[in-house]
C-alpha cells in the first residue's frame, strides 16, 4: 500500500458547498429585487430578518467560534441606536449617521475589551450584563433622549415613506452580506483556527503560539460593530428610540435562542436559527404571552431532543456542509460522498474541525 493511500485526507469544499455558494448568490441577487413585488409589511418583515441574521451570526461568532458567553451585548445593540440618534441631531445625513454609529460602537468596544476580556466564563457574561446595565443608565441621563420617555430619529421623516422603506430594506441586506462575507472569511482562515483554538483550550493554543488576547479582540470589536448596526438599523425601521427598549435583556435572549436552535459554533445554524426565530415571531408574536411561551417551549424541546441545533444535527447525521469553514480530516478508506448524502458505514469520515 503507497504512503498516499495511507494518509489521512483534509478536505474542505466539496461539490455541494460549490453549489450552494451559488445558490447564495442567486438568493442574494432575487433578495435584493424583491421589494419590486412584495408588499409594504412583507418588505418591512425581511427587513426584520436581515437583522435577525446578523444578530444571530454576531452571537454565534462570539460565543459559539471563540468561547466568549456574554449575556450583555444588548449594550452594543443600544448604542447602535443610541449614537445614530446624536449624530443625526448633529444635523448629519440619517442614513449615514446608521453606519457611522455603527463605527463608533466598534471603535468604543476596543477599550472595553481591555478590561472584559480579562474575564472568563461566567465571570465574562455577568460582567458584559453589568456593563450593559450601566450603559443603560447613563443613557438615560443625556437630555436628548429624555430618559425613558425616549427621543426619535426624526430626521427619516423627510423622506418619502416607501422610499425609505425600501432603502433600509437595501442597507440591511447589503449588511448582513458584508457582514456575513467578513465573518466566513475570517473563520475560513488562520485568524478562525485560531479563534477554534482558543475556544478549546486557551492555555494550550497559547503554548503553541497564538495570539490569544490579540484574536479575542478582534472577534469582539467584530461582534459589537455587527450588532452595533443591527441597533442602528432597528432604529431606522421603528424611528422611535427608548433606552429600555434598546437595552433589554430580551435581545441577548432572542440571540441566544437562534443560536441554540440553529446549532451553535456552525456557520449555516445561526442562519438558520435567525429564520426559525422570525417564523415563531410571524406566527405567535400577536399572541401575546403565548408568543414567549412557544419561544420558551421551543428552546426546552432542543435542549431536550436536540442539543446541537438543527443544524448541528443535521449535518451529523447526513455529513452536509454547505458552507465549510473549517477543514475535516478522513481516515484513509473512509472518504466520505462527495453529493452531500450521508456516507455509508464503511465510509464514515472522522469529521472535526482542525484547530
Amino acid at each position: 500500500m503507497s504512503a498516499a493511500s495511507t494518509s489521512p485526507i483534509i478536505e474542505r469544499g466539496t461539490t455541494t458547498s460549490k453549489i450552494a455558494a451559488i445558490a447564495v448568490a442567486v438568493i442574494i441577487a432575487l433578495l435584493a429585487i424583491a421589494p419590486q413585488f412584495l408588499s409594504a409589511g412583507a418588505v418591512d418583515r425581511m427587513t426584520a430578518l436581515f437583522i435577525y441574521v446578523i444578530l444571530a451570526a454576531m452571537w454565534n461568532a462570539l460565543a459559539g467560534f471563540g468561547g466568549l458567553v456574554s449575556v450583555g451585548q444588548q449594550v452594543f445593540f443600544g448604542l447602535g441606536a443610541y449614537f445614530a440618534i446624536r449624530l443625526a441631531d448633529t444635523g448629519l445625513n440619517p442614513f449615514a449617521s446608521l453606519f457611522v454609529a455603527a463605527i463608533i460602537v466598534g471603535v468604543v468596544s476596543w477599550p472595553l475589551s481591555l478590561f472584559m476580556l480579562r474575564l472568563r466564563n461566567g465571570e465574562f457574561a455577568i460582567g458584559m450584563w453589568v456593563i450593559a446595565a450601566l450603559t443603560h443608565l447613563l443613557v438615560n441621563l443625556d437630555r436628548l433622549v429624555q430618559g425613558e420617555t425616549g427621543t426619535s430619529l426624526i430626521s427619516l421623516n423627510v423622506y418619502d415613506a416607501g422610499t425609505r422603506r425600501v432603502a433600509i430594506y437595501w442597507l440591511a441586506l447589503g449588511s448582513m452580506t458584508a457582514l456575513l462575507a467578513i465573518l466566513f472569511g475570517l473563520l475560513r482562515g488562520s485568524t478562525g483556527a485560531a479563534i477554534r483554538a482558543i475556544r478549546d483550550n486557551e492555555d494550550a493554543a497559547a503554548s503553541v503560539g497564538v495570539r490569544v488576547t490579540g484574536t479575542k479582540r478582534l472577534l469582539f470589536v467584530l461582534a459589537a460593530f455587527g450588532i452595533g448596526v443591527a441597533g442602528a438599523l432597528w432604529l431606522a425601521t421603528s424611528i422611535t428610540f427608548q433606552p429600555k427598549t434598546y437595552f433589554n435583556v430580551q435581545w441577548t435572549a432572542y440571540m441566544i435562542f437562534m443560536v441554540l436552535v440553529g446549532g451553535i459554533g456552525t456557520f449555516e445554524g445561526a442562519i438558520l436559527g435567525a429564520l426559525v426565530f422570525f417564523l415563531i415571531e410571524t406566527w405567535f408574536g400577536g399572541t401575546g404571552v403565548w408568543y414567549l411561551v412557544s419561544l420558551g417551549a421551543t428552546a426546552v424541546l432542543f435542549s431536550l431532543f436536540l442539543p446541537r441545533g438543527l443544524w448541528g444535527t443535521i449535518e451529523e447525521r447526513f455529513g452536509l456542509r454547505l458552507l465549510p469553514v473549517g477543514y475535516r480530516v478522513i481516515l484513509p478508506g473512509h472518504a466520505p460522498a462527495d453529493d452531500g448524502t450521508a456516507p455509508s458505514p464503511e465510509q464514515t469520515p472522522l469529521d472535526q474541525e482542525k484547530a
